[in-house]
């Protein structure tokens, strides 16, 4: 059964990939064709993951009950409506001042067209299945949205300013599921140092020992991360790692240079057991166990920045300068 892992080439070849794969390969019109660039695309990956970690454990079936978040375009929804799965989907409020940005790039939903991906259901089975709700995820409203039987996220928690916010809405989701429930979410992990990262900002990278962290906090809530595969592959389209301006380097998309970390995407799986009548509410013990972020450096302020990647081209000669000069 897969587990909690990287991002990883041989994946590609395993027995349950390709099926869950053929359901993305037609998006609909007007949607972003990043993952459609190349052969090998880590986003495609994080569809397939999702899927498979909730079809193992027996979740997408009818009358299920799951809870999408910052769901944009992406193809889940419309995949589990296809399963006969009840479906919230969520995303930023249409006039919330972060939703800007991710509308200009396709990948924010605010109604349920935006939602639908007429390739993989039709439209009368969608409407039947799926229903759509505005939700910050920085503000999560338990009693308004209800209990389910499993939740997920794409590459989403990492956008909400630094490491805390997104390991807070790990925690605070975990109570939206039912006992015995599972939440499946992705993110960006850093591959290049067990130290160093961007830590706020508009994308910030987990380590390893973020991780940990979330795994440690889950133990208090009565929830488990299922264990966490630290193998990132040793295929060539691991190694060699996409870099800004992407899909123009003739390499695979799986790892990628992310303001100047090495960095592809992580699976994390996570089961909620009974949480004890003892401690304090599920919100109140993710507040009491938050650690204050650090303030970033004016650097990690730099490389938080969406447009880090538009100064590529300068460092790249910056730096081969460098190394001419202490040649000399």
């Amino acid at each position: 059964m897969l587990t909690s892992t990287i991002c990883r080439r041989e994946h590609w070849d395993l027995p349950w990939f390709a099926p869950w794969a053929a359901f993305f390969s037609n998006p609909p019109a007007g949607i972003d064709v990043g993952p459609w660039r190349v052969k090998y695309h880590r986003k495609i990956w994080e569809w397939v993951a999702i899927s498979q970690a909730l079809d193992e454990r027996g979740l997408l079936r009818p009358g299920a009950r799951g809870c999408g978040f910052a769901v944009g375009r992406e193809p889940l929804t419309s995949l589990f409506a296809r399963r006969g799965v009840d479906i919230l989907a969520t995303d930023l409020a249409a006039d919330d001042a972060s939703a800007a940005g991710w509308s200009r790039t396709l990948q924010h939903a605010d109604n349920m067209e935006a939602l639908h991906w007429p390739s993989i259901v039709d439209r009368d089975d969608f409407d039947n299945h799926v229903a759509f709700l505005a939700q910050d995820m920085r503000a999560l409203e338990p009693k308004r949205l209800g209990s389910f039987d499993f939740i997920w996220s794409s590459c989403s928690f990492e956008h909400l300013g630094d490491l805390e916010a997104g390991i807070a809405f790990v925690l605070r989701s975990t109570e939206l599921l039912k006992v015995g429930g599972i939440a499946v979410h992705t993110t960006e992990f850093n591959l290049s140092s067990s130290e160093k990262t961007i830590s706020s900002g508009d994308d910030v990278i987990y380590r390893l020992k973020d991780i940990e962290e979330i795994a440690n906090r889950l133990r208090l809530l009565g929830c488990a991360l299922h264990v966490f595969d630290q193998n990132a592959g040793h295929a060539i389209e691991d190694i060699e790692y996409d870099y800004p301006q992407y899909y123009e380097n003739n390499r695979e998309h799986i790892k990628l240079e992310l303001s100047g970390f090495i960095a592809t995407s992580c699976l994390l799986i996570i089961t909620k057991g009974r949480y004890p009548d003892a401690q304090p509410p599920i919100s109140e013990l993710v507040e009491k166990l938050a650690v204050a972020a650090p303030k970033p450096t004016l650097l990690e302020i730099i490389r938080g920045s969406k447009y880090w990647y538009l100064t590529w081209p300068i460092r790249v000669r910056w730096q081969a300068l460098r190394r001419w000069m202490r040649k000399l």
